[in-house]
């Protein structure tokens, strides 16, 4: 099975809208970086590894925290101008769900509930799943009430869930497992409003892809795209498009040659024209990865390859796009102090840094930006800060 997420973030440290009054405000590159909140590793919370979404109000940031919590089993956070609150602490038993790690960026509906992932929990266990349970997906609205919506069982119906989940009207809920499924490689999924699940397609690894970590997103159509970490053609990962009947088409196999990057463990983003934007956590031009764009014929670009000293390793971390085509994101490692970036790349392919992380201002980010309409990114570190428990930190042009 896969390490924990401690284990993971020590390999990588190795390798690698006012809302508050007091904050850490350092310039660079005509930016402002501010740490608006400091996670202190108790109640509040820890790990906050999803990176933060922003409510359609856009008066709050909502996010989780995979570590700590009245349970200690992680939490859903809410951070506004009066500070954070825990809007639900995460039980560890039965049902409740314990571990919401990765890149699991909440999802909110029109009436403001937020839809996630956990990849333990649950009162499914065994063999195949983790010791705490197979995974579940969830819901959590303003007031804190959690409903669970639906458990692994941990065989084909999947298990351990990962990444962002996409909502269609009817309130039907799509996601993708890094396991289980037909085959055993993991599988992509809708669960109706009643909690009835449907396995729209298994990954059989050879032609298809494996692994899909990174969790979907829908386009106006309800196609749904994704990566899938392992398997395609190359054995480099893929990228995926799944029809609302369940069609699968591979857009691209990743490992073709040098430069395209291997190994895509990140969430993807769609553009107005329907192009795709991600990243790989290796290989590309210089080994470190790269951000890629995909289009809707299966023409892949390498937009950046990443390289030391600069960016590297974007682990889990997926790229976004403004109206005008810069693409954000964030890498784990690299960058002056080696504990993980925010960059920006324009519509030309220069890339700029927009923070280099030092440890106290927080360090190593999984998570996806969030940007709000006056340009302000906002995001998460896993780890550092004051109190080592990673921080909110927001970046303003």
């Amino acid at each position: 099975m896969k390490q924990s997420h401690s284990t993971c973030a020590k390999h990588l440290v190795l390798i690698a809208l006012a809302l508050t009054a007091a904050c850490l405000c350092i310039h660079a590159n005509a930016q402002t970086y501010s740490v608006l909140y400091q996670f202190k590793s108790g109640n509040d919370g820890s790990f906050p590894a999803a990176g933060v979404a922003i409510d359609t109000k856009r008066v709050a940031l909502y996010g989780t925290t995979a570590e700590d919590g009245q349970y200690a089993a992680g939490t859903v956070f809410k951070f506004n101008k009066s500070g954070e609150s825990v809007l639900h602490s995460f039980t560890g038993e039965g049902g409740d769900g314990n571990d919401p790690y990765g890149n699991g960026t909440l999802v909110f509906d029109a009436s403001g509930t937020m839809y996630g992932t956990v990849q333990g929990g649950g009162i499914y266990g065994g063999t195949n799943c983790v010791t705490s349970g197979c995974g579940i997906v969830f819901k959590v609205d303003q007031t804190g009430k959690e409903t669970v919506l639906y458990q692994f069982q941990g065989g084909t119906d999947g298990f351990t869930p990962e990444g962002p989940v996409a909502i269609d009207a009817a309130g039907n809920v799509y996601g993708a497992t890094a396991f289980g499924g037909g085959f055993g490689e993991g599988a992509v999924f809708k669960i109706d409003p009643s909690g009835n699940e449907t396995v729209l397609y298994s990954f059989t690894q050879i032609g298809d892809g494996a692994r899909p970590e990174g969790g979907v997103v829908m386009d106006g159509s309800g196609n749904l795209y994704g990566t899938t970490q392992l398997g395609g053609l190359y054995s480099g990962g893929t990228v995926f498009k799944i029809s609302p009947s369940g069609a699968e088409t591979i857009l691209y196999n990743f490992g073709t040659n040098s430069g395209d990057g291997i190994f895509p463990t990140s969430s993807v983003s769609l553009d107005g024209q329907g192009n795709i934007y991600g990243t790989t956590y290796m290989a590309g031009e210089f080994g470190y990865g790269n951000v890629f764009n995909v289009t809707q014929s299966g023409s892949e670009i390498s937009l950046y390859n990443f390289a030391l000293p600069g960016p590297a390793y974007p682990y889990y971390c997926g790229a976004i796009t403004d109206t005008s085509g810069n693409i954000y994101g964030v890498t784990t490692g690299g960058g002056t102090y080696g504990l993980g970036t925010v960059y920006k790349i324009d519509t030309n392919r220069n890339i700029t840094i927009l923070h280099n992380f030092k440890g106290p201002d927080g360090k190593v980010p999984y998570g996806n930006l969030a940007l709000d309409p006056s340009g302000n990114l906002y995001g998460t570190t896993s780890q550092g800060g004051k109190f080592g428990g990673g921080v909110i930190f927001r970046i303003k042009p």
